[in-house]
């Protein structure tokens, strides 16, 4: 799927004096301070970061896009790139083609046959020099953001361990049956449960 999407504005002028004092702290950064710095950013992302040539070579991964990458069948190299995965970056590829100059972003969604759903992203990665050469990917583990969405939604509406539970399944889309057959409870507990997370949410909003 193509969606446009719109690079951030560097060009704006400072507007106070803690920016331009920011500024010019980065800019005493040594170029090795600053190629560790983009890393341990790159590293902290939840999602999985990729960054490959035009030619399928892997420059760079970070944990969480190695881990994805080895749940997804890649060949007989270990050290390919998914097929799934560079069939979005050829898509973007050939669209250089097609929409020239255009900023494209290519989306596509994935089940692996462990049933880890992901979630494929591949644009540009912009430079400076304007030559498009590499693409950034990234791969978003539809499940591990649905335990993080629903460990935040634990905390903040302070549910219990077992609405917790019916709150993850519910997430990920399963039916009353299909979460009362998990949770080896009956259907009317699982919408008692889901009455008590809603009572709560309500709560909080109204608070």
């Amino acid at each position: 799927m193509y969606l446009p999407y719109e690079e951030p504005n560097h060009n704006t002028p400072s507007t106070g004096g803690k920016e331009s004092k920011s500024h010019s702290k980065s800019e005493q950064l040594q170029p090795e301070s600053k190629v560790a710095l983009m890393q341990a950013v790159i590293e902290s992302f939840l999602d999985g970061i990729l960054i490959l040539s035009t030619e399928r070579e892997l420059l760079h991964a970070n944990e969480c896009g190695r881990r994805i990458c080895q749940q997804i069948p890649r060949g007989s190299s270990p050290d390919a790139i998914p097929e799934e995965i560079w069939r979005v970056c050829e898509s973007l590829i050939d669209s250089r083609e097609l929409f020239p100059g255009e900023k494209i972003l290519l989306e596509s969604e994935l089940e692996t046959d462990r049933g880890v759903e992901l979630r494929i992203r591949a644009r540009w990665l912009p430079l400076t020099t304007g030559e498009q050469n590499f693409v950034l990917v990234i791969l978003e583990d539809r499940n591990q953001t649905s335990q993080t969405m629903t460990l935040f939604d634990t905390k903040k509406y302070g549910l219990t361990n077992r609405e917790a539970e019916v709150w993850l399944l519910r997430r990920a889309n399963l039916s009353y049956k299909e979460i009362a057959q998990q949770l080896y409870i009956t259907i009317n507990t699982v919408k008692k449960h889901l009455k008590n997370i809603y009572a709560k949410q309500q709560e909080m909003l109204w608070s």
